[in-house]
């Protein structure tokens, strides 16, 4: 336990050692920057998720990178465990938003970064907000940045897949965006397994072939659910 708690404290002084730099990004909001800096303002918390996850002792392995196309792109994931948002940020090499359940609004510094690697805040009790949450996933996809969903809606907490929830691929449909099933294992090992105890784990990270518009225009979200379950299904099963 004490070793978690370490950790824990460990991340807690990293994020709180942004604070200057986060300033500074809102001064390049303020001044209109903030759409020509996007790497470097994505750089601070791909380095943190980085040194987070080393702490731990895991390693992270990713395959795959070079079937991802330019531009935007709706990457779709399982959803294992809380790790899985450090493991995205830290390697998948891109600047990425998440649809990211409202609580965490709540946290500081964090939340605010989130803000500006335009990541969205969801309300799934309120069929109102989160019908305005996807849209506003849909206008960042349409302005050139990329997101990340887990149509499962909630962590797995092991290798089991859940069924894919099929309202957030609205997100693609509407912006006409390539989607990237992604598949993602180890991460439960990381903390959920042991009920809250930290340890390490081997992070496996695998990008399949991109469906891209003209493959999925005449299907409806369901479909495309369905499918993109399919092709991550079978990456787990085979390992």
């Amino acid at each position: 336990m004490m070793r978690t708690i370490g950790i824990y404290v460990y991340a807690s002084l990293l994020v709180i050692g942004t604070i200057f730099k986060l300033q500074k990004v809102k001064n390049w909001a303020a001044t209109g920057l903030a759409l020509e800096k996007k790497d470097e303002i994505f750089a601070t918390p791909k380095i943190v998720s980085q040194k987070v996850i080393a702490k731990t002792g895991t390693d992270v392995k990713v395959e795959g990178l070079q079937k991802v196309p330019s531009g935007p792109v709706l990457f779709v994931a399982n959803h294992q465990g809380i790790f899985d948002i450090l493991a995205f940020l830290g390697y998948l090499e891109r600047p990425v938003g998440f649809i990211a359940k409202k609580e965490i609004k709540k946290i500081p510094i964090i939340s605010t970064w989130m803000e500006f690697v335009h990541c969205v805040f969801i309300d799934r009790t309120d069929r109102r907000q989160s019908m305005k949450a996807i849209q506003q996933g849909i206008e960042n996809l349409k302005n050139g940045n990329s997101m990340l969903i887990f149509p499962e809606g909630t962590r797995s907490k092991g290798r089991e897949v859940n069924n894919f929830k099929a309202g957030s691929f609205r997100l693609a449909t509407k912006s006409k965006v390539p989607i990237v099933p992604v598949s993602i294992d180890g991460t439960y090992q990381m903390l959920e397994e042991d009920g809250g105890r930290m340890k390490k784990s081997s992070i496996q990270i695998v990008i399949d072939d991109p469906i891209m518009p003209e493959q999925y225009e005449k299907m409806k979200s369901a479909e495309i659910a369905s499918n993109v379950e399919s092709i991550i299904r079978k990456r787990l099963n085979d390992k």
